[in-house]
């Protein structure tokens, strides 16, 4: 019996000191806050990821340390901040150099991020008078701006799903206890939750790049000149005109541009369309002139009506 007894002590003293072994963390006495650190952080695929970037501050600040995103979105934010630094400092070209590093670097699923380095770099063109530069930096702004606002916008409705149900479940409730018409009296108000906060104003935030962009397009292309460039610098303007959340500047300079624009691109339009016909008329003439004719025999009317045109033939006019 005794021979027994020692046996199975053994052997239960042999099975606890290889789980000891097994489990570092356990073995050393680690526990609570220093045995959660040992232990390695999850991983999220770059879509899940993205989402817990976004809001992992108002977590944990342990998850923010250990997201290999985070780490790139800060290196990139430090870039950026170089490079405002040398923006403030007029070294536009290698503000722009500093700018694409910090792009390179940023996760390239931070829409929103990456917008902001886009249309930094196209502020750094304008000064510098690379219009058509501007123009392509604007425009990709823009784009991963118009995929941005359309996830914040699905955010908030979202996060407003869940308050207005959980507020009408309180009024039921409400509605056994209180009487009609204190309810009447004291109406329930409901306060925006963490998460729709943060859902508004990310939104706000892509609008107010959204203004800088679209100004920032919009004088490059005017500045370019042109008919097809005047006539998207005029669109671009309309757009912010309609936006309520420009400064008092912003709005007098989109008022002033949408009064001078129109004529603009009317006379620009004249000229090329006057190009266009003058390139026509010498290629149509080396074709008609072996027959004995030319392009005078064909004259195009115009329907002040309509705006359109028509052609007469004129077979008494000789070719010159």
């Amino acid at each position: 019996m005794n021979t027994m007894l020692q046996r199975s002590i053994s052997r239960d003293s042999t099975q606890k000191r290889e789980r000891l072994e097994s489990d570092p963390v356990q073995s050393e006495g680690l526990s609570g806050e220093a045995a959660e650190e040992s232990i390695s952080p999850p991983s999220f695929p770059p879509e899940e990821e993205a989402a817990f970037d976004s809001f992992s501050c108002r977590v944990s600040p342990r998850a923010n340390r250990s997201s290999p995103s985070q780490s790139l979105l800060s290196e990139s934010n430090e870039k950026k901040s170089e490079a405002n630094t040398l923006f403030s400092s007029a070294k536009y070209e290698n503000a722009i150099n500093k700018y694409e590093e910090a792009a390179a670097i940023c996760p390239h699923y931070l829409d929103y991020e990456l917008a902001v380095l886009k249309s930094n770099i196209a502020a750094c063109h304008l000064k510098l008078e690379q219009y058509k530069e501007a123009i392509q930096s604007a425009t990709e702004s823009l784009d991963g701006l118009s995929r941005s606002e359309k996830a914040a916008l699905e955010s908030v409705e979202r996060s407003s799903e869940d308050p207005e149900k959980d507020a009408q479940e309180e009024e039921d409730e409400l509605e056994e206890i209180v009487s009609a018409g204190a309810q009447k009296s004291a109406p329930a108000i409901v306060e925006e939750t963490d998460a729709q906060q943060a859902a508004r104003k990310r939104r706000d935030d892509i609008l107010r790049i959204k203004a800088k962009a679209l100004m920032r397009r919009a004088r490059a292309k005017s500045e370019l000149g042109g008919w097809s460039n005047l006539s998207g610098a005029e669109e671009d303007y309309k757009t912010l005109s309609t936006m309520a959340n420009l400064t008092s500047a912003d709005e007098k300079i989109v008022r002033t541009q949408l009064r001078t624009l129109p004529p603009r691109a009317k006379a620009a339009q004249e000229k090329e369309m006057g190009e266009m016909w003058g390139k026509l008329k010498d290629l149509g003439n080396g074709i008609l002139n072996p027959f004995g004719l030319s392009t005078d025999n064909f004259q195009m009317v115009k329907d002040e009506k309509t705006g359109g045109y028509s052609m007469n033939f004129n077979q008494n006019q000789k070719p010159q």
